[in-house]
């Protein structure tokens, strides 16, 4: 993006009508924005570093992310939505995030952060590559790992918020309390606000809404301050859910955070197309300070007009942040005991316990308000009073050194997945699937052997100067230190079962000569 369009979409838009502001720009469309850069730790052991909640099936067979794009399927307001989405997402995440995306039928433009920088910088950086397509689009802003049930109630205040953004107004969905929420920020109401001039259908839903002036953000409370906060109805939560327009975004982070404006208009700048994504230049992305969008221009909103003024439109759809078993209780059907289970599991004179497995029958007898979670690799038992602190479990994992922390027994790869059966003193065996046309990068290892035989499907070997078919019921030998590689050439899934035996068998043990996924 040129020095000179950035200038033009940064000038702040304050006096703007949303008549006029149609005028200047006929062609202006609602950008979705999907914030999928994180790496939630309190839904431990589903959620892993590696594999964080916004990837995995929480509710149902969608992932929470693809659940956020299917979101859009039927959102309508008075602009055209533009046909691509903007998703922000981790790098580590990049190919199970774009598989997911492929799978839900979305185009998308897939930027790539090189480390976390939290929301603000995220947000920036959609900002730019928005502003560069289109010059000045309205954005709807969202978590990739929220719930919503309602989708006519999300239609109506996403139309809402797009008349108040369109003047240049930054929206925030807040989202009415129903108890002492000590887990989420707050917004302050100012005075009610009314629905915007040139407003053509002044009797839908969107209109009806309770819509307020933000006076301002508020941290989460502790229990006795969040009680006074329920009792004043002065207060709703803060949903993470912002519509604006890209101008607006990124003259107010230029106003209230120009090192964040700065670093990522560098990152951007410097950034490159690599097939499917868009990588941002990596130093310059680094040097951004790490705020959240709350903090960065939310809270010094209130008090500093200069730029734009906040609205506070009420999301009533059955939203959740799913941010701890205790959340995912609550929104899962239960039974007459108040129970949920999920996978193979049995309740026997249980009451309010929450039960889910990926693989092993789980047996609740006489159990009450508690969280059980098996994998094949872990087991959660907690009291569900006590489920925010699951995090503090996982900083001991991670703290030992221990696996568990950052990836599941089951890795996701681009090619496929590998999961570890098995290891020993000097040896590892994994259970290796190879998607239809895929292959792994031609690689070495300066430590371990491997030991390949297919169970499923055919193999293409490259060993050395070699190239040759394994079926099933064969195997191959690759000696330590020799170059290979492992191709699936056929049109169903490729199963092997590898033994990898040698001094080290870490990850890291990889060098790689060509790969078609660019890993390095």
């Amino acid at each position: 993006m040129t020095a000179s369009v950035i200038a033009s979409v940064t000038a702040p838009l304050a006096g703007t009508t949303r008549s006029n502001a149609t005028s200047l720009n006929v062609k202006l469309k609602v950008h979705p924005v999907i914030l999928a850069g994180g790496s939630g730790t309190r839904l431990w052991p589903m959620s892993r570093e590696q594999y964080p909640k916004q990837l995995i099936g929480l509710l149902g067979d969608d992932s929470l992310l693809q659940s956020t794009t299917r979101r859009l399927d039927a959102l309508e307001t008075d602009y055209p939505l533009a046909g691509e989405l903007v998703v922000v997402a981790n790098e580590e995440h990049r190919f199970t995030t774009a598989e997911q995306l492929r799978t839900s039928g979305k185009l998308s433009r897939l930027i790539l952060e090189p480390a976390g920088r939290d929301t603000a910088p995220a947000l920036t950086v959609a900002a730019l590559s928005i502003a560069a397509a289109d010059q000045d689009g309205i954005m709807v802003v969202m978590p990739a790992d929220h719930a919503v049930a309602d989708l006519a109630a999300f239609n109506a205040a996403v139309t809402a918020g797009v008349r108040h953004a369109v003047n240049g107004q930054i929206v925030t969905m807040g989202i009415v309390p129903t108890h002492a929420e000590t887990g989420y920020g707050y917004i302050r109401l100012g005075a009610a606000v009314t629905q915007p001039a040139g407003t053509d259908t002044p009797d839908d839903a969107a209109s009806k809404l309770d819509v307020h002036a933000l006076d301002r953000f508020v941290e989460k409370p502790h229990l006795e301050l969040a009680q006074r906060y329920i009792e004043s109805k002065e207060y709703w939560w803060n949903s993470g859910i912002f519509i604006m327009r890209a101008s607006t975004w990124l003259a107010s982070i230029k106003h209230f955070q120009p090192a964040i404006y700065d670093a990522c208009v560098a990152a951007y700048e410097g950034g490159k197309t690599d097939g499917d994504f868009f990588r941002l230049q990596r130093d310059a992305f680094a040097a951004s300070p790490s705020n959240s969008i709350d903090y960065a221009v939310m809270e010094p909103l209130g008090n500093d007009p200069t730029v734009s003024t906040g609205v506070v439109v009420p999301l009533q759809a059955g939203w959740s942040d799913v941010g701890s078993w205790d959340a995912i209780w609550q929104i899962l059907p239960k039974d007459a005991d108040d129970n949920v289970g999920r996978g193979r599991v049995m309740f026997e004179g249980a009451a309010s316990t929450f039960a889910h497995s990926e693989g092993r029958l789980i047996a609740c007898l006489g159990t009450q308000d508690l969280v059980v979670v098996e994998t094949d690799d872990a087991i959660l038992v907690a009291d569900k009073s006590r489920v925010q602190d699951v995090k503090k479990i996982v900083g001991r994992i991670r703290g030992d050194g221990g696996g568990e922390a950052s990836n599941h027994r089951k890795v996701h790869r681009p090619w496929g997945y590998y999961d570890s059966v098995d290891n020993g003193d000097r040896f590892q065996v994994k259970r290796i699937v190879v998607k239809p046309g895929a292959q792994l990068s031609l690689q070495m290892h300066h430590h371990r052997a491997e030991h390949w035989i297919v169970v499923r499907g055919t193999a293409l070997v490259t060993r050395g100067e070699e190239r040759f078919i394994v079926s099933e019921n064969e195997s191959a030998y690759i000696p330590l230190g020799t170059q290979h590689r492992l191709e699936n050439p056929g049109k169903m899934p490729l199963e092997i079962i590898e033994v990898q035996s040698g001094s080290y068998l870490g990850e890291d043990d990889i060098v790689r000569f060509d790969d078609t996924y660019g890993r390095q």
